[in-house]
C-alpha cells in the first residue's frame, strides 16, 4: 500500500480531526447507510447496492458486479470486522475508524480494509444506469471554471485512471473552490490529503477484468460516457 505522508505530531492531530469531520459529513450527505447505530455496537455491514446487479449492463455485467460487490467488497467488510473485534475501534462507525488509523504503520491492515469498504460504497454511488451525458448546470459551471469543459475533465479523468500503475482509483475532488482530478494507489483516499471526493472510478483489475480483460481504457471510457453519476458529484459538492 502507498501510505499517506507522515507529518509532525501537531499536524497529524489536526489532520485526523479534519479527516474525522470530513468523512463524517460526506457520509451523512451521501452514504448514510454506512454508519452504525450510536446506541449499540454492531459489525460494519455491507451496504446494499443502489441498483440491481444487472442494472449497469452492458457496460459492466452482472457477472462482474456479482464478484466485485459480492466477493471483493464483502471480503473487505468481513476482514475489517475480524480485525477490529474486541478493540477500541469496534464501537466506531466506519468513517471514524478510517480517521483513527490513517498513517499508522501498525494499523495498515485495518486502514486497507476500512478504506476499501468506504471506497467501494462510494464507487457504486458514482455510477448509475443511463449515466454520463451532460452534468447538472451547477456542476457544469464548476467543471468549466476548473477544466475548461466537460470533455476536458473526462479526458483528465481517463488519463488518471489509465495511468495509475497497478491497483487504485481516479477521483474528481474539490480542493477549496477548485475542482481537481487525482489518483490514489491501492486503498488510499483523497481525504488523507485534505481533498473532498466527488466521484471515483475503480481501476483495480477486479472492477473490469471479467468484461474487458486488459483493456482498462475501454472500461474507463465506457464508464465516463454511459455510467458516471454527475448528480452524485453535485450532491457531494454541496
Amino acid at each position: 500500500m502507498h501510505s499517506p505522508l507522515l507529518f509532525p505530531s501537531e499536524q497529524v492531530t489536526r489532520r485526523r480531526q479534519f479527516l474525522g469531520t470530513s468523512l463524517g459529513l460526506l457520509a451523512a450527505a451521501s452514504l448514510g447507510s454506512l454508519a452504525r447505530s450510536a446506541q449499540a455496537a454492531s459489525p460494519i455491514v455491507l451496504p446494499a447496492l443502489p441498483y440491481a446487479e444487472s442494472a449497469l449492463n452492458p457496460v459492466i455485467s452482472a457477472n462482474t458486479i456479482g464478484f466485485h460487490y459480492g466477493k471483493h467488497h464483502k471480503a473487505y467488510v468481513d476482514n475489517l470486522n475480524k480485525l477490529i473485534a474486541g478493540s477500541d475501534l469496534a464501537d466506531l462507525p466506519l468513517e471514524k475508524i478510517i480517521a483513527a488509523v490513517a498513517g499508522k504503520a501498525d494499523k495498515t491492515a485495518i486502514f486497507n480494509n476500512a478504506a476499501q469498504t468506504w471506497n467501494h460504497t462510494f464507487y457504486w454511488h458514482s455510477l448509475r444506469p443511463n449515466g454520463g451525458g451532460e452534468p447538472p448546470a451547477a456542476l457544469k459551471q464548476r467543471i468549466d471554471a476548473s477544466f475548461g469543459s466537460v470533455d476536458a475533465l473526462k479526458k483528465e479523468l481517463a488519463t488518471a485512471a489509465t495511468s495509475q500503475f497497478g491497483s487504485g482509483w481516479a477521483w474528481l475532488v474539490a480542493d477549496g473552490d477548485k475542482l481537481k482530478v487525482v489518483k490514489t494507489g491501492n486503498a488510499d483516499v483523497p481525504l488523507t490529503a485534505g481533498l473532498k471526493p466527488l466521484l471515483t472510478i475503480d481501476v483495480w483489475e477486479h472492477a473490469y477484468y471479467l468484461d474487458y480483460q486488459n483493456r482498462r481504457a475501454d472500461y474507463v471510457n465506457a464508464v465516463l460516457d454511459k455510467l458516471i453519476n454527475w448528480e452524485f458529484a453535485l450532491k457531494n459538492l454541496g
